[in-house]
Formats: C-alpha cells, structure tokens, sequence
C-alpha cells in the first residue's frame, strides 16, 4: 500500500477556516495556559512560532492581548495534576496541552476551563472526548491518528528490510493512551509475521539502560510510538539506536532530523498552526462539546540518509520516490 492510497483511506475531517480574522474586543486581554513536558528546545519553538504566527493572522499577539502562562513537568508526569491545578487557580480563559497525561490532568481539574489538545494520540480511546465528531465535554483539538500510522510504520520497516522479524517498541509508561496503540500495533506484527517485544522507560533517565535490554534481544528493527517523553529526549533517542545499530522509526520528522533513520507521521508545524484556529473560536465562545477533533491532512516520509549510510543499510529506491524530504 502506497502513502497516497493510505491517505486516501484515513476519512481525515477538516473545519473549514474562517475567511478572516475578527475584530477582538477593545482592550481585552485573554490568558492561555500551556502545560508541556519540558522547556522549549528549538525543535519546539518552532511549532510554537508555527502557531503565534497564525495566531498574529487572527488579531492575537503575546502580550498585547493575549499572555500565555506557562508551565512544564520536566518529565516527571506525576506533576500534572498541579500544574493544572495552578491554571484553574490562575482563571485562565484556555488550557492548550501537548501531552495525554497533561490532558486528563487538566480534565480532572475543571469541567468548564475549554482544554485544547494539539497532538492527541487517540482522544476517544483516551477518554477525553466521547466521539471526534462531538467531543462532548470540554476537551477538543487535534487528533494524530498515531494507532492507525503505527501500523503503517511497520510496513514501512518490512518494506526498508525484508528480511525483518524482531521489532522493539520503545513505550512510555506514564502515557495511558499508548494502551489504544498497543493492539493496533500488535495486529500489524501478526500480519506481516513480525515479532514484537516491548520495552518500557518511565523517565528519561531510563532510556541507556532501556536500549541495553533492546540490545541484548537483537532486533531487526525499533519501532517508537509518538509521544512527548520521546520528542522531547529525540536527540538521545537518535544517538542511542545509532550506537545499538538499530534501525529507528518514528512519527514527527523533527526526529529523523535529529538524526533518526525514518519518521513517519504527520506534520506536527501544521497541527500547530490549526491550532490558532481553535484558540481563536475557543475564546469567542464556541462550546468545546460541539468543536470536532480534526485529524491531520498533511502527512510528512523522511528518511535520513546519513543515518542509512551509518547503518551500511541502502534505502529501496521505492521509498526514495515516496520521501517528502531526505535529509
């Protein structure tokens, strides 16, 4: 299966965009909370400036009228829970989040306080919204269709090397949506006769000795669901699987430009320049219940091919012809 026939089949919904920014109330200041797993590094300051430059076209600008409040777990998920205690405390008019963990944490926290979640792995799944078409409560945003693309990543790994039959799948187990991937994934491995073995890391910390014991199992291939833990620790990720000689692939393209061999998935800049369209209605009042979660139109191959040459591995000229970008 091609990406444009997978494509095709994902029914992905798309809001249509207002025509035009409105006015904004004279003198009105909105405040946003942000909750996030670690202080920015440059790969997400650059999502974040994808999304204040949209903002800017909808008549938002950081401190004029709008202050954003911002709060992060440094990795430690247990933190959640008062860090979206503090937004409730501080009245915010939105609570925007990038993490499943963050999500319920905030759901938890205020029934009325509208939570945008940029990169849901699987809102429904997760209990965050009864369907994506109507949420239901007040939880909406953007859904990364991460279950359905984990088991296009294995494809894509049988496709790089066939004669793959041992996976590794790096999880992290503070992030209870990764429950909804897990089957999804081990359906897949049945079908293409592949072996699966999970390992999990609860903390940064944890990932040296994680891929000693993915070492010792000698897989053909690793396999790293979506998740903020691993995008915020990409670097480390990428130089841990390149010193264990491990073909990697993942979902954002940040990390195959961190210098993971493949990612694949969809654009996350994109999902957080949509995301100024749910601040905007959001803050003009439109009920979280009624506001559909979208799911993500553009979808982004890369392929390092440093990290190919690094691994003696040579990329099969049809994903070659399929990469949107080869670094």
């Amino acid at each position: 299966m091609d990406r444009r026939t997978f494509l095709a089949g994902t029914g992905a919904v798309l809001l249509a965009a207002p025509l035009a920014a409105e006015a904004q109330p004279a003198g009105k200041i909105y405040r946003i909370g942000m909750i996030a797993i670690s202080t920015p590094s440059p790969a997400f300051a650059r999502l974040w400036d994808a999304f204040s430059n949209e903002l800017r076209k909808l008549g938002y600008v950081e401190g004029k009228n709008i202050l954003v409040e911002r709060r992060y777990s440094e990795g430690q998920a247990e933190r959640y829970p008062q860090l979206a205690a503090e937004m409730v405390n501080l009245k915010v008019d939105l609570i925007m989040v990038v993490t499943t963990p963050a999500a319920l944490a905030a759901k938890d926290a205020t029934s009325t306080i509208p939570i945008l979640f940029v990169t849901a792995i699987d809102p429904v799944g997760s209990g965050l919204a009864a369907s994506l078409a109507r949420p239901g409560g007040n939880v909406t945003g953007l859904a990364t269709l991460s279950p359905e693309l984990s088991t296009k990543r294995l494809e894509l790994i049988k496709e790089l090397i066939p004669r793959a039959a041992r996976v590794a799948v790096l999880w992290n187990a503070g992030n209870p949506a990764n429950a909804v991937v897990r089957p999804e994934i081990e359906q897949a491995a049945h079908r293409l006769e592949l072996a699966l073995h999970s390992y999990e890391v609860q903390r940064p910390d944890d990932l040296p000795t994680t891929f000693a014991a993915i070492s010792r199992w000698r897989p053909d291939a690793l396999l790293v669901p979506s998740d903020a833990l691993m995008f915020q620790r990409r670097e480390h990720l990428a130089q841990l699987a390149l010193q264990a000689r491990l073909p990697a692939i993942f979902e954002p393209k940040e990390l195959a430009l961190a210098g993971g061999l493949m990612a694949y998935g969809p654009n996350y800049a994109e999902l957080f320049r949509r995301a100024a369209f749910y601040v905007d209605r959001l803050l003009k009042g439109t009920n979280p219940a009624d506001l559909p979660f979208e799911q993500p139109t553009k979808f982004d191959l890369v392929i390092n091919l440093k990290t190919a040459k690094a691994l003696g591995l040579t990329i099969p000229p049809s994903l070659l012809a399929r990469a949107d970008q080869l670094i």
